[in-house]
């Protein structure tokens, strides 16, 4: 028999094999991976639901609106503090909080309400990173419950080859591939909890440039009467 006529036999016997094996459900492979999948899951709901929550609260946050802005600027001229007053505490967004801050402050030395405002704008992009820092939680022990989980599996897989009289592939590989879901769930909620951690934090660093930049003009906007 030629080395041809081998391969052709062994693939032909590999197709019929995979075709005899019935398909495998996702879910059902995921319970396969054994008890080490309940935290991992737990992990994985409560990142999506960190993502999307941050996510929004993050995007309505930097969304400022320019009319709001100019509205503001020209009460301020006009001299209409309470009317400016009464828009920043109508509009629901942190850079009305921060704009509030410094008009109540009207009337003291610039130090004092420049420091006032960078400090509402401080607390202000605390409250939007509050609970993003468990995201990065989740993007180092997920993967780490997915390894402890195949560790164990392999473990396990090595008792019972001790234990048995003889070693077969499907001994081995049955138990091994099973185990291995675990590692690989744990890592593709590691990623995605990194992947959303780091992007929510760059959408924060971006509210955070606007806070500074609105800050200058509103600094620069009371003393524009008295240059």
């Amino acid at each position: 028999m030629t080395l041809l006529q081998i391969v052709a036999d062994t693939s032909a016997a590999a197709k019929g094999i995979a075709q005899q094996q019935p398909p495998i459900n996702l879910f059902e492979l995921l319970l396969k991976g054994g008890p080490v999948m309940i935290p991992i899951g737990i992990l994985s709901v409560i990142a999506v639901y960190l993502i999307i929550e941050k996510f929004i609260v993050i995007n309505r946050a930097s969304k400022i609106d320019p009319a709001f802005m100019a509205n503001i600027k020209h009460m301020l001229l006009d001299g209409k503090t309470e009317a400016a007053l009464s828009l920043c505490r109508s509009t629901n967004m942190p850079i009305a909080r921060l704009l509030e801050k410094g008009i109540k402050r009207l009337g003291k030395p610039v130090k004092e309400i420049e420091s006032a405002v960078e400090n509402t704008g401080k607390l202000e992009i605390y409250k939007l990173e509050k609970n993003l820092s468990y995201l990065g939680i989740i993007a180092g022990i997920a993967p780490m419950f997915g390894f402890v989980g195949t560790i164990a599996g392999v473990i396990k897989i090595f008792y019972n080859i001790s234990l048995a009289d003889n070693i077969s592939i499907s001994l081995i590989a049955g138990g091994l591939y099973e185990k291995m879901i675990t590692s690989a769930s744990g890592l593709l909620v590691g990623i995605i909890a990194h992947i959303g951690f780091h992007y929510l934090n760059a959408m924060l660093d971006r509210v955070s440039f606007q806070l500074e930049s609105t800050t200058v003009d509103f600094i620069d906007l009371i003393q524009e009467p008295t240059k």
